[in-house]
Formats: C-alpha cells, sequence, structure tokens
C-alpha cells in the first residue's frame, strides 16, 4: 500500500487503484494521536535540552578545528593544537552522552507511547462480547496489536529524530554564513538533490514496508492456523500436504520478493545520500580551496566548512523522510483507533451494584423473563478488515434471525435444571445469557431478582461458574491453569479440588505433579482428563451458580460415574443449569426444559416427561435404542426380506450380551458357492441387518 496525501486529505492506497483499496483517515486522527504523547512531555522536556546541548557541541567543533589549523598548526604553537585537540575530545565524549540521552529519551517517548496503545487496546478487545471473537480472525487482531504497534512506535522515534534536526540544521547553516555566505549559498542549492531523493526512496520504502508487513501478517496468519494443536490435526487427517508446502511457499515468495525491493530501496537511500555527501564536500573542497588560494579565507576555515559540510547533510535526509514518518505514524493511528472506537455491547453500568460473595448466603434464584434473542449484526461486534472474506457493507449490516423466543421460566435455588432438545434449539446460548456473555434482546435475565445488567461483571464472574463441552487451558503448569479461577488457593486447595473431580490421583502420579505443563490448549492430556481438570478448576471457584455445558461429554463410562458422583457434592445447594445429550446423566434433575427452535415445548421431570410421550419421550426412547445397538443399552431386531429365521436364541443374563444364539439359515454363500448355513448369528453376507432386542420387548 501507498500513503499519499492529496486535497482530500491522506489516503491508504495506491491512487491509480480502484476504490476499494483506498482508506482515508478519519478526521481528528492527528490530533487524538498527539493525546498519546502528552503524557510523556517529561522526557520530551529533557529530550529538547539534550538536543540543544548537542547542537552547540556540533556547531563549536568546527571552530576549534579552525582555530587548531589557523592558529595553532600555521603558526607553529603546539601547546595551543594539544589544548584545543583536548576540548575537541572532550566535546566528542559530551556528543555521545548527549546522542545517548537523546536515544534514551526518545525511546521512552516512543516506547511509552506503544506500551499505552497495545495495553488500551487489549484491553479494550477483552471487553468485546463473543461475537466479536467467532468473526475476527485472530492472525489479522495479533497484527494490529503487534506490527502496528511497532510501527507507529517506530515512526514516532523517527519523527522525534527528525524533527530533533531542525535545530542543528538551522545552528550549522548560521555558522557557514558567518564562515563563508558563497559556501553556504552551494550547499543550499544543492539541498533539493538531497531532499527530492529522499522523498521518493522514503515513499517507495513505505510502500514496500507495509506490502512486507501484510505479507508477513498473513503468513504468520496461515502459521497459528496450520501450527496449532487443533489445525495440525486436521492437516494431517484431511490436509493435502504437497499443496499445503506450495500454497505456503507462494506466499513465502512473496515475502522473500517484497523483503529483496525493501532491502534495495533502503540500500539506495544510504547510498545515494552518501555519494551525495561525498560530491558535495568535495565541491566544497573545490571551491573553498581555490578561495583559500586566492586569499579569501585560510585554510582553517576551510576545514570547518568542510566539517560542518559533513554535518548538515546528515539531519536534511532525516527531515526529507519526515513526511513519510507521519503518514506512517498516523496510519498506524489511525488502524488502532478503529478497534479503540468499536464500543464494546457488554457494559457495566456506573452505578452498577455487586452480588453477595458466594458461600456468604442461600443460593440466588435465577429468571428468565419474557426473554428473547438474536446475535448481534456483523457491524455491531467486528470490523471488516479483520474479517478474513469479510461481508459487504450491506449484508454486515442486516438483521440476524431471532435465535431465543419469549423464554420465561426459573431455576429454582440450590436445585438442578436440565436442558435437552436437538441441536442448534439454542440452548447453549441460553447459559451464555445467564453468564452474560450477550445481554437479551428482549425481556430480562434476573439472579435473586437483580437484571444482569444492574449488576458488577465481577461479581456476576464471582457468582456464576462455566465448565464447557471443550475446556480450555493456557500452555501452562496445571497450577496455573487451576489458580487462573482462584489466584490464593494452595496447594492443598488445588489438591482438594482435584480429588473431588477424580484426577487427584493422576497428578500425583505425574513427575512434576501441579507443575506438569499441560501444552497449547491442554493437549497433553486426554479428553476425559481435561474435563475433570476443568470440574476441578469450576470445583476450585466454588461459585453459587453453575453452568455445564456438556460437562461429561468426553468422559468414558468410569470416569463418568465418579464425575457425576464428585458433581453430586458439588452441585447441593447450588443452582444449577446443565446441558446434556445422554439423557441418562440427568434422571434425577429436578426440572428438565426440553427446548427446541428457540423455545420450551416441555416442562418437568424426568418421569412426568416421559409419561407425556412427547419430544422429550421421543428423544430418550430414540437415544435408548441407539445406545442399544452400540452395545450400551437395549438391542433392536430389524430383518429385511429374505433373512432366515431366528434359531436358538439363548438367554440374557444381567442385561448384558446375549448368549447361545443358534445358527441363522439364510442366503449367505458357503465356500464353492453353494448356499448354506451362516453360524454364530450376525449380519449374513447374503444381506440384512441383523440385531436382537431383549426378552419380552416388542418388534419396532
Amino acid at each position: 500500500m501507498l500513503i499519499t496525501q492529496g486535497p482530500g486529505g491522506i489516503t491508504v492506497g495506491d491512487p491509480n487503484s480502484s476504490d476499494t483499496e483506498k482508506q482515508k483517515l478519519r478526521a481528528g486522527t492527528s490530533r487524538r494521536a498527539l493525546t498519546y504523547v502528552r503524557p510523556h512531555r517529561n522526557a520530551l522536556l529533557f529530550l529538547l535540552l539534550t538536543t540543544v546541548v548537542d547542537s552547540l557541541v556540533i556547531v563549536a567543533t568546527p571552530l576549534l578545528l579552525k582555530d587548531i589549523v589557523d592558529d595553532g598548526i600555521l603558526k607553529d604553537d603546539l601547546g595551543l593544537v594539544v589544548t584545543l585537540a583536548l576540548v575537541v575530545a572532550g566535546l566528542a565524549v559530551v556528543d555521545a552522552v548527549m546522542q545517548l540521552a537523546q536515544s534514551y529519551f526518545s525511546g521512552r517517548v516512543g516506547q511509552g507511547v506503544s506500551h499505552d496503545l497495545r495495553v488500551q487496546t487489549f484491553t479494550h478487545v477483552q471487553r468485546q462480547p463473543m461475537a466479536f471473537f467467532t468473526r475476527t480472525q485472530t492472525g489479522l487482531l495479533t497484527s494490529r496489536l503487534n506490527a502496528d504497534v511497532m510501527l507507529a512506535q517506530q515512526s514516532i522515534g523517527l519523527i522525534l529524530t527528525s524533527a530533533t534536526s531542525v535545530l542543528t540544521v538551522l545552528l550549522v547553516l548560521a555558522e557557514m554564513f558567518y564562515l563563508s555566505w558563497l559556501i553556504t549559498l552551494i550547499a543550499v542549492a544543492m539541498l533539493p538533490l538531497f531532499v527530492v531523493p529522499g522523498l521518493y526512496v522514503g515513499r517507495r520504502l513505505q510502500r514496500y514496508s507495509r506490502e512486507q508487513m501484510q505479507s508477513n501478517a498473513e503468513l504468520a496468519g496461515v502459521i497459528q492456523e496450520r501450527f496449532n494443536v487443533s489445525g495440525a490435526m486436521l492437516a494431517k487427517l484431511y490436509g493435502r500436504p504437497r499443496s499445503e508446502a506450495e500454497a505456503f511457499a507462494a506466499r513465502a515468495r512473496r515475502v522473500r520478493d517484497v523483503g529483496v525491493v525493501w532491502t534495495v530501496f533502503s540500500r539506495m537511500s544510504f547510498i545515494f545520500m552518501a555519494l551525495l555527501a561525498a560530491l558535495a564536500t568535495a565541491l566544497v573542497y573545490g571551491v573553498g580551496g581555490a578561495l583559500v588560494l586566492d586569499g579569501a579565507f585560510r585554510l582553517g576555515t576551510l576545514v570547518a566548512l568542510a566539517v560542518l559540510m559533513g554535518r548538515l547533510y546528515g539531519p536534511i535526509t532525516q527531515l526529507s523522510s519526515m513526511q513519510s514518518n507521519v503518514l506512517t505514524a498516523l496510519v498506524s493511528f489511525d488502524r488502532l483507533f478503529e478497534v479503540l472506537d468499536l464500543k464494546p455491547l457488554i457494559e457495566e453500568k456506573p452505578d452498577a451494584r455487586a452480588l453477595p460473595a458466594p458461600g456468604t448466603g442461600a443460593a440466588p434464584r435465577v429468571e428468565f423473563d419474557r426473554v428473547g434473542f438474536r446475535y448481534p449484526r456483523p457491524s455491531e461486534v467486528s470490523l471488516a478488515s479483520l474479517e478474513a472474506g469479510a461481508l459487504s457493507q450491506r449484508e454486515r449490516d442486516q438483521e440476524t434471525p431471532v435465535v431465543l423466543h419469549e423464554l420465561t421460566f426459573e431455576l429454582p435455588p440450590g436445585k438442578l435444571t436440565a436442558l435437552v432438545g436437538p441441536s442448534g434449539g439454542g440452548k447453549t446460548t441460553m447459559t451464555h445469557l445467564v453468564s452474560r456473555l450477550y445481554d437479551p434482546t428482549s425481556g430480562t435475565v434476573r439472579v435473586d431478582g437483580h437484571d444482569l445488567r444492574d449488576l458488577t461483571l465481577d461479581s456476576l464472574r464471582d457468582t456464576v461458574g462455566v465448565v464447557t463441552q471443550d475446556a480450555h487451558f493456557y500452555h501452562d503448569t496445571i497450577r496455573a491453569n487451576l489458580t487462573y479461577a482462584r489466584p490464593d488457593a494452595t496447594d492443598g486447595d488445588l489438591l482438594k479440588a482435584c480429588d473431588a473431580a477424580r484426577i487427584g490421583e493422576l497428578i500425583r502420579s505425574l513427575p512434576s505433579g501441579l507443575d506438569t505443563v499441560v501444552g497449547d490448549r491442554g493437549y497433553r492430556l486426554s479428553g476425559g482428563e481435561k474435563q475433570r481438570l476443568a470440574l476441578a478448576r469450576l470445583l476450585l471457584k466454588a461459585p453459587s451458580v453453575v453452568v455445564l455445558d456438556e460437562a461429561t461429554a468426553h468422559l468414558d463410562s468410569e470416569s463418568e460415574a465418579a464425575v457425576q458422583r464428585a458433581l453430586t457434592t458439588a452441585l447441593r445447594d447450588r443452582t444449577s443449569l446443565v446441558i446434556a445429550h445422554r439423557l441418562s446423566t440427568i434422571r434425577e434433575a429436578d426440572q428438565i426444559l426440553v427446548v427446541d427452535g428457540g423455545r420450551i415445548r416441555e416442562r418437568g421431570t424426568h418421569e412426568e416427561l416421559l409419561a407425556a410421550e412427547g419430544l422429550y419421550a421421543e428423544l430418550y426412547h430414540t437415544q435408548f435404542q441407539r445406545k442399544g445397538a452400540n452395545g450400551t443399552g437395549p438391542r433392536t431386531r430389524t430383518r429385511t426380506p429374505g433373512d432366515g429365521p431366528v434359531l436358538g436364541e439363548g438367554p440374557v443374563l444381567g442385561q448384558g450380551p446375549v448368549l447361545g444364539q443358534g445358527p441363522v439359515l439364510g442366503r449367505g454363500p458357503m465356500p464353492g458357492g453353494s448356499d448354506g448355513l451362516v453360524l454364530g448369528g450376525g449380519l449374513p453376507p447374503g444381506g440384512g441387518e441383523y440385531a436382537v432386542r431383549r426378552r419380552g420387548e416388542p418388534d419396532d
């Protein structure tokens, strides 16, 4: 991309490209950017003081060199030569110290601004609703927090360096006029030769720098998606290694090609400036030497002018790129302001009240009062520039479908309420409203009579604990992941919670115990171990309202039974909301809500819903029969025309496997091609399904 400035303002993009590639900076960006510099005005003041001292040293040294030559060397005064040489050496030390101080204070300003921007942006992004993260590509968002902030910091540093060069240029020119107005006019006449190429090269460098940043960001996004555990597993199971490598190589070639061009232009700038400086110095010596021979001024003056010329074109070169640096910094600020201006949908009211701390009173009552919900429009929660394959603006502004319709129910205090129903019915969305990941579009969700929107977010997080189906863990130790829920917990507290979640014995058996690193997203643990560790984290938090979204989905039968016993204790006297697809796990729920299509179709206990023979009974019997077909529940028998009769069906012992099955007469081919007997039951090769329902159960 190219940054240009014209009558219409600053534009990001090539002026000859399509309109979709152009983005104008918003009004007030410059003024707003200055607000981030003002808190560091003390460092700016010290930077100015060191710049003044350094500039005085720069103009004083050539005068001393003049005196060394004219009054010392030419007059054969060794004492003066030594004395002035020591003074020049001392000034060189002062100059070095001042330059070091300038680097420090300019770094304090630039790094301070980048720190403030990065922290503010990170904090602001954390406040965004879940819809923001479901729509945003992580790599692009990461690039804003890293690449754009770094670009802003670097640009500010260059701007400060360029700005401090102004004083040096003015003092050098004044001294040159004092020594020789003719040489000074020649030097000033050559300044465009430095400024114009600097602007040209600077613009090209800016363009290729941003292209390089964009290419690197895209490449980093691919790496991030392919090299996290889930992405790596998907690539191994479904990916095509050769095509993946070719696609990555194409992106890497783009980074390489842009990098080569950037390197050439960056070196071109230094080479061109060094060439011009050498030519200018040669011209000064040529013209000045002639003037010395004519007696216009002395040899020492020529030496001083040559030194001043070298100290003039360096700052001029920096000033020539100042416009480019300013535009680059403003674009970086504008891209960050775009994120900062995205208003969070979940806000805490200034007069919000806090809920009582968990454990200080009875379990709270949770109520849904005519709650309706639709997910926010894309334009409300994210930026098109942060989405891969973003929709058009018209599509981003369209209303989303209604997900929940006029829900009215309550979660009795200290009781267990279960949500069941077909996938996509809105169950998880309901749990998101309880934890206030979203606010309802209409109606009210209350805790102990208080609208969630009137409560502080911290007290609500303390009150509501959630375990999701796919529990997330940071790439850190077990201890760090558990204390994320309660930072002041002791090792004894941690192990007690782990014991309650039936994972304490495993942790004690590990060589590093609680200091074992769980890996990216906890993938060093099995699915059941992750889920039990997530339950331990919940137990450690000890909330008064518990939400479980398929929290036992990844557990085997033995672990599930153990965790169910732990949950029976953990959920006692807590208001609980559980989503379960294994209906056998919620038979003892105090209340079961059957959710379908964003509405509550049925409610009651397990026995009441079975007796009603509605959707719940249908789901239960379907799941019960399916388990039977898998060998974990009742077995069904289906027969297709042409199957032989079932003979010799043996007794069912302890509701286990069917024993004593006799031969099945059918059309299974035997060696030699003739039909014969298929012995031992099962699927006859001649066709047809075969299964056996427990004795006494009706056929389908």
